[in-house]
């Protein structure tokens, strides 16, 4: 049985999880925005199998988060980029990571720990604000409809 997807529901959430929510597909995404290019890259750095992890590539260049690139001789030889959207999806790793080290590690057991390399200095944690700047929780946000104007729950 697949997992389920979720092509008819209307919420972001529901539609960015039906590109990227796969198993392996973010750290597939990571290892890309780490610099792995080549399938060996992600198959020695993941350990997932073949036919899967060559499955998640192909779907991620058909959602237009990677696209493939060819090197050498033509067709010989194909490395993996990620698009502007791919790209995109960084904030979302990087809270991802801060709430896992967070809720699952703590700051005494703390993997690793990411930092700028311009600067040296830490990440502030990811937040989400308002246009003024200003913090905000899911308590604080509801979603308006931008062709009828009807406010309802966000997502």
């Amino acid at each position: 049985m697949g997992r389920k997807r979720f092509d008819e529901m209307s919420c972001a959430i529901a539609q960015t999880l039906n590109q990227v929510g796969d198993w392996w597909t973010l750290l597939i995404v990571r290892d890309a925005m780490k610099g792995a290019r080549r399938f060996s890259d992600f198959h020695d750095s993941t350990g997932i199998a073949k036919n899967i992890l060559t499955d998640r590539l192909n779907k991620l260049v058909q959602n237009g988060i990677m696209m493939r690139e060819e090197v050498g001789v033509r067709g010989q030889r194909q490395e993996y980029v990620l698009t502007e959207r791919g790209e995109a999806l960084f904030p979302i790793l990087m809270a991802m990571q801060q709430w896992g080290d967070k809720w699952i590690y703590g700051e005494s057991e703390l993997p690793l720990e990411l930092f700028d390399v311009r600067t040296g200095e830490q990440l502030a944690p990811i937040s989400v604000a308002n246009e003024s700047g200003e913090e905000v929780t899911h308590r604080d946000v509801a979603g308006r409809d931008p062709r009828s104007g009807s406010v309802r729950v966000a997502g």
